[in-house]
């Protein structure tokens, strides 16, 4: 299989509050939740980059939608990492999430790998780390 990544969806408990967040707080870019008139249908996607959008599905829905049973959420499952330009935008978004209801869990910091990086969660405990990466020229 060749990797090719085009959604990352992540479950949520109230898709209103979930848009909220992300769409006011973080100011991701949406048309809106859309499939409203389905029972299992409400979600909402975000374009994120050229090719890979963010979509918010509760958590009733993905199961349903699998046929596996719903579980607790874990803020230890997975991060989702955004790398930035330079140290300083690591501490702007982390305000910027903080401001918008997020939850700091680790505050900006120097890594033990020569970076320097932060840990939010969003509304739904989904864990977010914005890092700069000295490594990484491209940005």
């Amino acid at each position: 299989m060749k990797s090719h990544l085009t959604v990352i969806t992540l479950g949520v408990d109230d898709l209103e509050r979930a848009v909220s967040f992300y769409r006011d707080g973080l100011g991701f870019s949406t048309k809106g939740i859309i499939g409203q008139e389905l029972e299992h249908g409400a979600v909402v996607f975000f374009d994120l980059q050229p090719g890979l959008k963010l979509a918010l599905w509760p958590r009733s829905s993905i199961a349903y939608d699998t046929g596996l049973p719903q579980s607790p959420a874990s803020s230890t499952d997975m991060t989702l990492g955004h790398n930035v330009a330079t140290r300083e935008e690591v501490g702007a978004i982390m305000q910027q999430a903080r401001q918008a209801g997020a939850s700091v869990v680790k505050e900006a910091h120097d890594t033990f790998w020569g970076g320097y990086s932060g840990y939010f969660r969003d509304p739904d405990g989904h864990v977010w780390e914005i890092v700069w990466n000295p490594n990484f020229k491209d940005l």
